[in-house]
């Protein structure tokens, strides 16, 4: 992976981490090793960070950010996944974050939750589930629709509701794809991948 796209997907090296930290390489590394900071290997074995998981660590140790970070951070693209089902919220959250999709991944469990998260966040795009307890997936997609303050994210609905009116009904409330569980999340990805253009 060349310099650019890493620099696109907000990794860092540990080498990065530990001049951004002001520490020396080995205790980077040894932060990693420990689980104190989450990060992934690249095939050829080197460690990586993304950007959310090193701003999280340093503010857990009142670690001074630079402030050259915290604007990565503002730049970065949020991505919201709104599924009751917790297994499946964060099997899919795994699978995205160990494909290195460049976005800070959140989750909400119900539509009340979801609500106040597409207020707070912003999310460029949502993974939305339609059978949810409290607000509905539909009352969602109607908010994102009426409601101009929380942009235009790309919705991607994924639902196990067999419903034949369930698809046209969604696209024509601004989803752009529907997903049937079980999900083949290599579909999902390649649609994420192709609408951002990743």
């Amino acid at each position: 992976m060349g310099k650019s796209s890493v620099r696109e997907k907000e990794v860092y090296s540990a080498l990065e981490v530990a001049n951004i930290c002001g520490v020396v390489n080995q205790t980077a590394i040894n932060w990693i090793k420990n689980g104190y900071l989450k990060a992934f290997k690249t095939p050829g074995g080197q460690f990586r960070v993304y950007l959310e998981d090193l701003v999280a660590f340093m503010k857990s140790r009142s670690m001074h950010i630079p402030e050259s970070v915290l604007e990565q951070m503002k730049n970065e693209k949020t991505l919201l996944i709104v599924d009751d089902d917790r297994t499946f919220n964060s099997v899919l959250k795994k699978f995205l974050d160990d494909k290195g999709v460049p976005f800070s991944i959140n989750q909400a469990f119900d539509g009340f939750e979801a609500g106040i998260n597409m207020e707070r966040l912003k999310p460029e795009c949502i993974i939305l589930d339609i059978d949810l307890p409290g607000i509905d997936g539909f009352k969602l997609l109607e908010k994102l629709s009426d409601d101009k303050t929380l942009g235009k994210p790309v919705v991607f609905v994924v639902t196990g509701l067999e419903d034949a009116e369930l698809e046209p009904r969604c696209l024509s409330f601004g989803a752009s794809e529907v997903f049937k569980k079980p999900l083949d999340f290599s579909a999902m990805l390649s649609c994420i991948n192709s609408r951002f253009k990743l």
